[in-house]
């Protein structure tokens, strides 16, 4: 009940108090789908007050920060990012929000950095297709789970219906990846039971899967 109560406060904290005009509209909708998203993750990685979940790939660290009342003071969020400068922005929203239990990472291109088995959930959205190694980094998102532990992947579509190689999923009508790739690579590292969940997105899907007892 209280993760329910958090999140609707959170929901309703990001969906009044815009200003009007295109700019303004745009935030707007940015936010809407930011907190559809979270409330999407929340259920279906059952995260809760007391979870530890990493969110990889953070970017300016906007879901990170929706999920701190979530998971509460006695909970963690690990905010990953492997660009330096974006770090340094992220830092400060989080000081700016004094989240306490937010836990900012610099990552790697190939490994998270966090700490092995110290995550109940890992998430990434918009992400994946970036990874120029998927078994290195599969197994470094493996490593981060505690037994039992989910991961859901967040990605979109290419134009071109079909999965380029590694490394070259950002280009032209091949930016993005197809959600059967994901789940191959997933389970080839040794994820159980990826599968497919639905997801709000246009061009979007969701892949979730979780590691081993």
């Amino acid at each position: 009940m209280k993760r329910l109560h958090a999140l609707a406060f959170v929901i309703a904290c990001l969906t009044i108090g815009w200003s009007s005009g295109p700019l303004a509209q745009s935030a707007e909708a940015e936010a809407k789908q930011d907190a559809a998203d979270i409330a999407r993750l929340v259920e279906l990685l059952e995260i809760r007050s007391g979870s530890v979940v990493a969110d990889v790939g953070t970017a300016g660290g906007a879901l990170s920060l929706l999920l701190s009342p979530i998971v509460g003071p006695t909970g963690r969020v690990f905010a990953t990012d492997i660009n330096k400068d974006r770090i340094t922005e992220i830092n400060a929203a989080v000081g700016k929000a004094d989240a306490r239990n937010i836990t900012v990472v610099l990552g790697d291109a190939n490994r998270t950095n966090l700490p092995d088995g110290c995550c109940d959930a890992i998430f990434m959205r918009h992400v994946y297709h970036h990874f120029g190694d998927p078994p290195r980094m599969n197994q470094s998102l493996l490593d981060g789970l505690k037994p039992g532990g989910r991961i859901a992947v967040a990605d979109f579509l290419p134009t071109s219906k079909k999965s380029a190689p590694p490394g070259q999923r950002g280009n032209g009508d091949d930016h993005g990846i197809m959600p059967e790739t994901v789940i191959q690579e997933l389970k080839a590292a040794g994820f159980d039971n990826p599968h497919e969940e639905t997801w709000a997105r246009p061009r979007g899907f969701l892949v979730v899967a979780e590691k081993r007892r």
